[in-house]
């Protein structure tokens, strides 16, 4: 089957003209999905729904490339994961991004380089930047409840999550903790959030672990 997976910034804009193009595609109605959420923002609940009930051999169609990727190593990691389901993808736009061709997977995987020399050099570079500061004695205040290396780590950690360039693992890998379980546990020492009401991620120390609420939530409870 064909989907169509449509996103706008702002309310003030429409789908019209993206969802237009996905129905000259052949795609049902039924099957176009639609956020709207600025590029920046990693939650958005239409591509969600959508990434779950896709299978092997259904084909995923955008306007644009910039609709569904929040970063080249954002595309790169959805492409990664379409072929590993036996998923393919289009751009209706960039007409030479389409993993149905043989041509379009070329395209892909010089994407791919580039993508993963982007997350290399960031390594290389934040690496050399750690070892600067050890070799300059370089030292960071101390937070209750984290040893000076462990506040290191949760503030990289947190960084690197926020800026959405490196995947877990290599978060894990860059900071050096051995499970996810302590990676998450640095995020929340930071102040990430999932919301107990709609389960959406967020960031605020203030609201405490396991009892926190989205600022939409946290309205309709003051209300």
């Amino acid at each position: 089957m064909k989907f169509g997976y449509a996103r706008v910034s702002t309310k003030s804009q429409k789908h019209d003209l993206q969802v237009d193009a996905f129905l000259k595609e052949g795609i049902k109605p039924k099957n176009i999905y639609a956020d709207i959420s600025s590029g920046a923002i990693a939650e958005r609940k239409g591509l969600d729904e959508l990434l779950s009930i896709l299978r092997e051999g259904d084909t995923l169609v955008v306007w644009k490339l910039d609709r569904i990727a929040r970063s080249l190593s954002h595309l790169t990691k959805l492409i990664e994961d379409f072929e590993r389901k036996g998923i393919h993808f289009k751009s209706i736009q960039e007409s030479f991004i389409d993993t149905t061709s043989p041509h379009g997977r070329f395209i892909f995987n010089l994407f791919a380089s580039v993508a993963q020399l982007e997350r290399d050099i960031i390594i290389e570079r934040t690496r050399a930047g750690m070892e600067s500061s050890r070799r300059r004695g370089l030292k960071i205040g101390r937070k209750p409840g984290l040893s000076k290396q462990a506040l290191n780590k949760a503030m990289l950690a947190e960084r690197y999550y926020r800026d959405n360039k490196l995947s877990i693992e290599e978060i894990m890998k860059l900071i050096d903790v051995g499970s996810k379980k302590t990676l998450y546990k640095y995020l929340a020492y930071q102040g990430r959030r999932k919301c107990i009401e709609c389960g959406n991620l967020f960031w605020d120390k203030k609201q405490a672990l396991g009892k926190a609420y989205c600022k939409k939530h946290k309205k309709k409870i003051n209300s």
